[in-house]
């Protein structure tokens, strides 16, 4: 059995100073710093870890969380996982992710409402002129 320390005294048995700070980590110009962005997403825990795991290979430090919505412990490693890193990372994180072809080059592009909206009023007036040609044929 190992002696315990004198009560009150901390339980560390190094008297090591604190590691110096990373470069980057003075967050007195606005970079940000340490507050976490989600990066990318797996479908389940394997894909969000696999994630993980590559950004390690590039020395990005990530944390894997259950996306919001999903968060519910009887799905064990099923449902949906976010990636984070850390903000002042994120540039990085994402060239990795995009070396890797994780990412897309370009972001997806959504049509907006009144895209839609005009492409669906061309097809129902091209669903009357047939309409109205086929009646007249007859």
């Amino acid at each position: 059995m190992r002696d315990a320390p004198p009560r009150g005294a901390p339980r560390t048995t190094t008297d090591r100073p604190p590691p110096p700070p990373v470069e980057g980590d003075d967050d007195r110009h606005g970079g940000g710093g340490d507050d976490l962005v989600r990066v990318a997403g797996g479908r389940n825990q394997a894909e969000a870890e696999f994630i993980q795991n590559l950004l390690a290979e590039h020395g990005i430090p990530s944390l894997v969380r259950r996306s919001y919505g999903f968060d519910v412990p009887d799905l064990l490693a099923a449902g949906p996982r976010d990636v984070l890193v850390r903000r002042r990372q994120l540039a990085s994180a994402q060239e990795a992710l995009m070396n890797a072809e994780l990412l897309p080059l370009e972001p997806e592009r959504v049509d907006s409402p009144l895209r839609i909206l005009i492409g669906l009023l061309i097809a129902l007036a091209l669903v009357a002129a047939l309409v109205v040609v086929v009646g007249a044929l007859r």
